[in-house]
């Protein structure tokens, strides 16, 4: 299986001058692909016939001029052919619809180049270190120093990136472990369907996302660390200090540019933090024995999020729309991390050979873990759920993650239920069990039958040229390999 790894590297003056210089050839190569694409297809568009598309190629030589780019002679050539064939790999990718179109990428502080095995080998060092030689024989920087904090095969091929003014050496490699023994999530919903709910209850771990508490495990609760806190308030009042003297200094100058450095270190401080405890919070709730499935809430965050409309009356005179509130709100969502945390506890379950799923995750917040009364007044206060029909009083996230449990174990047992792409179990409108709707009737249209409306096949695509020459029955959980489950503590 693929695993990835980042790495941080610590480059001398000269190393940190070279490879922002590699960084901004492999950015020309980049951005004048995209030039040419763009003018080949105005050109076809404009003077040849319907259907001539401009040629995707992989070719870069003729961007190298000792007039006009005497720069290019300096860098590597596998640099820039690497550049090239990433913005074709993109290209076609964009044709297949996974992605957007290639753009030009801006000159920024930040850059990368994409290295393959001719250009780089990592070495023991006479003095016992592991270091990584960058360069071809005649064109290197020399041995470049990480700081490595586990073991790694050989890979193929890696990046050099530069951001926040520091440099990340990061690629993946085969760690040994079979990726067939890992069972996809359809197998899985196969096996627990022949389960009963007793057994369903006992390993399915219902997990509640919130701001006050982070993240809520069934009986679980995990936050941020006392000294986490602490540290990432000073980070914030740093930022605004930051800001305020920012705002004052001249653009352009070394000592704004100094600010800015301490700006930007100081946010990735913060991300630091948050990536901490998502990673720390996703390997404990994995690491358990009993927890074999975990449930999350299918949370639409970029919705949650968004900004408060403005609103005016007849007059046009704006009202008030608790853009404030609404602003405190987003920033203490985005703040805690909620997409990181899936996506840790995602590929760490994956990893572990257990189970992930989501549910929908509309009034968990509202509805009774004990009788599945819901009605928004059981939600007294940020913290207090209490119910108005039987008096069940709970903490709300605790509350939360119970319903999401048991809509989960529902929609498991329930033959009628659906899973998703994205990992959704949701009823399906058709099947044993499943409230079906029906559905209104479409009169047929007369003018589609019409011969003459009916779409005309496009002729066959032209290339232009512009060179001058023309198993369900066992447990999936026993399939695991030794030592992939730690037990708790």
């Amino acid at each position: 299986m693929l695993t990835g790894i980042r790495l941080k590297a610590n480059v001398t003056d000269h190393q940190r001058l070279v490879l922002s210089q590699w960084m901004g050839c492999a950015r020309f190569i980049w951005n004048s692909k995209c030039d040419e694409n763009r003018y080949h297809s105005a050109y076809a568009r404009k003077y040849c016939p319907i259907g001539t598309y401009a040629p995707i190629d992989k070719k870069y030589s003729h961007f190298k001029d000792d007039d006009l780019s005497p720069w290019l002679s300096a860098c590597p050539s596998k640099i820039l052919a690497n550049s090239a064939c990433n913005w074709f790999d993109t290209y076609q990718d964009f044709m297949k619809a996974r992605c957007g179109k290639p753009k030009i990428k801006k000159k920024t502080r930040s850059g990368s180049i994409h290295l393959t095995r001719d250009l780089f080998r990592f070495e023991v060092c006479p003095d016992g270190v592991r270091r990584l030689f960058i360069g071809a024989e005649r064109n290197n920087i020399g041995y470049l120093s990480l700081k490595i904090h586990k073991d790694f095969q050989q890979p193929a091929s890696l990046y050099i990136k530069k951001r926040h003014d520091e440099f990340w050496v990061s690629f993946c490699y085969e760690d040994g472990q079979d990726e067939s023994e890992i069972l996809s999530q359809k197998d899985h919903l196969k096996y627990l369907r022949g389960q009963s709910e007793e057994f369903l209850r006992q390993h399915i771990i219902g997990i509640d996302r919130g701001v006050k508490r982070p993240v809520q495990a069934g009986d679980q609760s995990f936050d941020f660390a006392p000294r986490q806190k602490q540290s990432m308030d000073q980070k914030k009042r740093n930022l605004l200090r930051y800001q305020r003297r920012m705002s004052r200094q001249q653009k352009g100058s070394k000592r704004r540019h100094k600010t800015k450095i301490k700006l930007s270190n100081t946010h990735n401080d913060i991300g630091n933090i948050r990536k901490d405890f998502c990673h720390k919070a996703s390997r404990a709730l994995v690491d358990q024995k009993d927890s074999r499935i975990f449930i999350l809430e299918d949370l639409k965050t970029k919705q949650m999020t968004k900004r408060a409309k403005a609103q005016r009356d007849d007059s046009g005179k704006w009202l008030r729309n608790g853009a404030a509130a609404k602003s405190g709100l987003n920033k203490a969502i985005l703040n805690v991390g909620w997409h990181r945390f899936e996506e840790f506890l995602k590929y760490k379950a994956n990893r572990a050979g257990k189970v992930w799923f989501k549910v929908p995750a509309h009034h968990t917040s509202q509805e009774c873990g004990a009788c599945a009364y819901t009605h928004p007044g059981n939600r007294k206060s940020q913290e207090l759920f209490r119910c108005g029909s039987c008096g069940h009083a709970d903490n709300a996230d605790h509350n939360a993650a119970e319903v999401i449990k048991k809509r989960a174990i529902s929609l498991i047992l329930n033959s009628g239920s659906e899973l998703s792409d994205r990992g959704v179990l949701s009823q399906s409108d058709s099947g044993r069990g499943a409230k079906g709707k029906s559905r209104r009737v479409k009169s047929p249209c007369a003018r589609g039958d019409e011969a003459s409306k009916k779409k005309k096949k496009s002729p066959k695509a032209l290339s232009l040229d512009f060179s001058l020459e023309a198993s369900p029955g066992n447990d999936p959980f026993k399939k695991r390999k030794p030592g992939c489950i730690v037990s708790r503590p």
